[in-house]
């Protein structure tokens, strides 16, 4: 005799070597005998054999018609066995039977399970739309199948081209336009970057990169809401001082700007002012809406998107020939010896009497100029010669705490973009990169203003018992980052005992948010605590810092990305095939004239700082790598490189774009530089 039972969900059926009450044991065709219970087992019967009688209900089952069947059964609990003679015959036989029991487990749409063998019919509004369901997975099959048809051959469906990013990076595993992609990527054996290439779907190495930031960055889109710029309902008093501005002539967004006051009295008063869009809206605002959710501009060769929208960066830029509203921080110190005195920090309106451009001025703006040893004839020598003085004083002391020297020797790289023709599409300019020394006179003026008024403001905030955002650096020790957080802790990258983002309101929302609490200190004194917008251990501050190191780090990210793109595209324009180059670690080494760090065969063994030659074999602009080869090491000693540098050739992103594909088959730049770029933004 043999038995059919019910393993969990499958069939199996044997011979039965022996039986008790509750259980038999079977011998299934392999050899393999197990124990059954006797609530398990549907049928019994002697023959044909098990073999022969599933292969027959196998052939039966796909027979029955499932419509036919549902009409035909009985209301309530029913078993199989009463399904095969209600729609077979009265005289089933075994076959039959079995059949039915075949047809009803793999039809849950139609039938539900009750209990072992047991059945009940399924709603018909219910069956009805598991048909309606099926009907659509069959449609979508045949729909994803047309389409990797189409891949295979050549063509893009435009459904699948208009996905392409969420397809590479964020895919719906589930959707037909990425199983159409992963189907077309087994039939044509190739990668899905390689596919999407080859059909058309990725036309632009250029575009790609910047419409998958776009995807990642700005799902919405990067325009802006109309928005005006709220008038400033403050009454400022006008600030006596002429105050003047460094930055590139392409900066819009001006900051900062400083003045001089009291030159040859034996006392100096230092000013740094900040541009004030904290006095015109709070947080929470519409405005503070759009730069929380933007929480940083973006600089990119040849353009830039910025936090705030044009008009309103305009309304309070510190713009030349006018009274601007303004955060001033006066720093009083002997003229002599420039030992600081005491500071003081006012809302008012500073005349700014100039915006001088570094890219104009550093080739007249000196250190022989600025130090007297040649004829200054420039607008505010005397306070760009004392401002240069102060400066150096204050690196100086910084250098101190810090414990050794800022040495950063490779220079800045500034990019220009050149219009190929007037309907090429972008992506396609003619690039020059030119470079500029780190730690010219007037980067230097800018960057130690920023960092006296950073340091300062920061640690006024921290007497007055109000949160900030601060940025910190336990120690210069390998591996210990600097870090953002609400208290006031020593900078040691910097030398400082403490230290905020506040001087870039127009372009940080960290220091936008830093100049509200700035604000409600100078209006409210030893009680700002009570007026601030953000009081101590504000859930919302640890937001804002978590949501700015993600944006801030994604936007850097894209900005060395899209730099290195158009570093290569410089090569192929200009046919630079050889370059020379300093070695890294594993193998990398950095371009001595381009802002580019890239793997050469050959370097793996070469001593860190060791001076090479190398030739560009191969680049890649879609994934950003290019390919090289050691031709000779050009010096017998290599000088290793300073611990400055070290520092930065860990911070720095030096390899190709990271893919992450599954089809189923860096920290940010030194706070130094940061303050540098206050004058030279990208």
């Amino acid at each position: 005799m043999f038995a059919l039972f019910d393993d969990a969900g499958k069939f199996l059926a044997g011979r039965v070597m022996s039986e008790a009450d509750s259980s038999m044991q079977i011998e299934l065709e392999s050899g393999k005998r197990v124990k059954v219970k006797a609530a398990n087992v549907l049928l019994k019967f002697d023959k044909p054999s098990p073999a022969e009688l599933f292969a027959s209900a196998q052939v039966l089952a796909k027979e029955i018609d499932l419509n036919l069947a549902w009409e035909f059964a009985p209301e309530g609990e029913f078993g199989f066995a009463d399904l095969a003679r209600d729609y077979f015959d009265a005289k089933a036989n075994i076959a039959h039977q079995v059949a039915a029991l075949f047809c009803l487990f793999e039809a849950p749409h139609y039938f539900r399970r009750a209990g072992k063998g047991l059945f009940k019919k399924a709603p018909e509004d219910i069956v009805k739309a598991a048909l309606l369901g099926l009907e659509r997975k069959r449609l979508q099959a045949l729909q994803i199948e047309e389409w990797a048809t189409e891949l295979v051959a050549g063509r893009c469906p435009a459904p699948v081209a208009e996905q392409i990013y969420k397809i590479l990076f964020k895919p719906d595993k589930n959707g037909p336009e990425y199983k159409a992609v992963a189907l077309a990527t087994q039939r044509a054996h190739k990668a899905p970057l390689d596919l999407l290439q080859s059909v058309g779907a990725i036309s632009s190495a250029y575009q790609f990169h910047w419409k998958r930031f776009l995807f990642d960055q700005f799902p919405k889109g990067y325009g802006f809401p109309a928005l005006n710029a709220p008038e400033i309902k403050d009454d400022l008093p006008l600030s006596t001082v002429s105050a003047f501005s460094i930055d590139d002539s392409a900066t819009t967004e001006i900051d900062d700007a400083l003045s001089v006051q009291g030159l040859g009295t034996g006392t100096v008063i230092f000013g740094v002012h900040i541009a004030a869009p904290g006095l015109a809206f709070a947080p929470d605002s519409a405005i503070d809406k759009v730069a929380r959710e933007r929480l940083s501009t973006v600089y990119m060769p040849g353009w830039k998107l910025t936090m705030l929208p044009d008009d309103v960066v305009q309304a309070y830029t510190l713009i030349e020939g006018r009274a601007c509203p303004a955060v001033s921080l006066y720093v009083t110190m002997d003229e002599a010896t420039l030992a600081i005195t005491g500071s003081e920090t006012k809302l008012e309106r500073v005349p700014i009497t100039a915006n001088l451009r570094h890219d104009k001025l550093d080739a007249v703006i000196t250190e022989a100029t600025l130090t007297g040893e040649a004829a200054a004839d420039y607008a505010f020598a005397h306070e760009l010669a004392f401002a240069f003085r102060l400066a150096r004083h204050l690196k100086a002391g910084r250098e101190v705490v810090r414990g050794k020297p800022e040495n950063f020797n490779r220079p800045d790289y500034n990019f220009r973009l050149d219009s190929n023709g007037e309907h090429e599409p972008k992506g396609s300019e003619i690039v020059s990169i030119t470079t500029r020394q780190r730690g010219a006179p007037l980067d230097l003026i800018v960057a130690e203003a920023m960092i006296l008024a950073n340091s300062t403001w920061g640690g006024w905030l921290h007497d007055l018992g109000l949160p900030g955002i601060y940025r910190s650096q336990a120690s210069m020790a390998p591996g210990i980052k600097v870090r953002m957080g609400t208290r006031a802790q020593p900078h040691a990258g910097l030398g400082v005992p403490q230290y905020t983002w506040s001087t870039s309101p127009l372009r940080r929302y960290v220091d936008l948010v830093n100049q509200w609490q700035i604000i409600a200190c100078v209006r409210n004194g030893r009680t700002a605590a009570l007026g601030a917008p953000f009081k101590p251990k504000d859930a919302a501050l640890f937001s804002i810092i978590s949501g700015f190191d993600a944006a801030y780090a994604a936007y850097n990210g894209f900005q060395n990305g899209i730099e290195r793109f158009w570093t290569m595209r410089y090569l192929a324009q200009n046919q630079i095939t050889e370059l020379t180059a300093s070695v890294m670690k594993d193998g990398l080494v950095r371009a001595d004239d381009l802002p580019l760090v890239f793997k050469a065969a050959g370097c793996d063994a070469l001593p860190r700082g060791c001076n090479v030659r190398v030739r560009i074999t191969g680049t890649d602009e879609m994934t950003l790598d290019v390919h090289a080869t050691l031709i000779e090491r050009l010096d017998a000693a290599a000088e290793p490189p300073t611990e400055d540098e070290s520092a930065e050739d860990e911070e720095e992103g030096a390899g190709p774009l990271t893919l992450s594909l599954d089809m189923d088959t860096p920290d940010v730049a030194s706070d130094t530089a940061a303050e540098s770029a206050e004058a030279t933004p990208t």
